[in-house]
């Protein structure tokens, strides 16, 4: 049986050497990625002078998705960075089926899917998270906010967070694994996350973490 790994009861989340592997395979991945899809980019169009015109029907798609990789790569790895300041000041806490859905709350469009975590300052109130993003959010969105159980949510029916819901966090499943940056855009990050108001020692700790919280 695959033991079951658990979040060690620290300061931050970084200092679990699990946290600390998973996030060097993000960066890793991240990385390769960068030097990868240029290279794709360019033998795919390499490819269609030497094969000829005919060639286009099939490599430049190729040759397209390669080149928008390579633009998007750079916010992977800024992803992976700023992820690293969060985990560096935010413990992870366990939450088991997290709120979660899909569109019908402010800021969010039909599609959007969201994460709710309770307000550090009010945790009676739940805040939440959309999960704005690129490709790497697609494992996420197709396991939460569905309001029915199946083998995929059961994949995210518990959610590691280390952050601030009103400002940013880091989502992982137990491992962990399939960490993912969440920004929060409502209110320009003043932290006031609909209602209330963050306070001083949480703007603060938002801001060691690298979120640029509006003053």
């Amino acid at each position: 049986m695959e033991r079951v790994h658990h979040p060690t009861a620290s300061a931050a989340a970084w200092d679990d050497p699990a946290t600390h592997d998973a996030w060097l395979r993000l960066f890793a991945f991240a990385v390769a990625g960068q030097l990868l899809w240029p290279v794709v980019c360019a033998g795919a169009f390499y490819a269609m002078l030497l094969i000829g015109q005919w060639s286009m029907w099939f490599l430049l798609p190729i040759a397209l998705y390669a080149l928008y990789r390579t633009f998007l790569q750079r916010e992977y790895i800024a992803s992976a960075v700023q992820a690293r300041r969060i985990l560096r000041v935010y413990p992870w806490q366990v939450h088991r089926t997290p709120e979660s859905g899909i569109g019908q709350i402010p800021g969010a469009k039909s599609g959007d899917v969201w994460l709710a975590f309770p307000d550090p300052d009010q945790p009676e109130r739940g805040v939440p998270v959309i999960l704005h993003g690129h490709a790497g959010s697609v494992w996420w969105r197709r396991r939460l906010g569905r309001g029915y159980e199946s083998e995929k949510t059961r994949q995210a029916a518990e959610v590691w967070f280390a952050g601030d819901p009103r400002f940013a966090g880091v989502i992982a499943v137990p491992g962990p694994r399939r960490l993912f940056l969440l920004l929060q855009f409502s209110a320009s990050r003043s932290g006031a996350g609909g209602e209330g108001q963050a306070s001083p020692e949480s703007v603060e700790r938002a801001r060691r973490a690298g979120v640029r919280v509006a003053t």
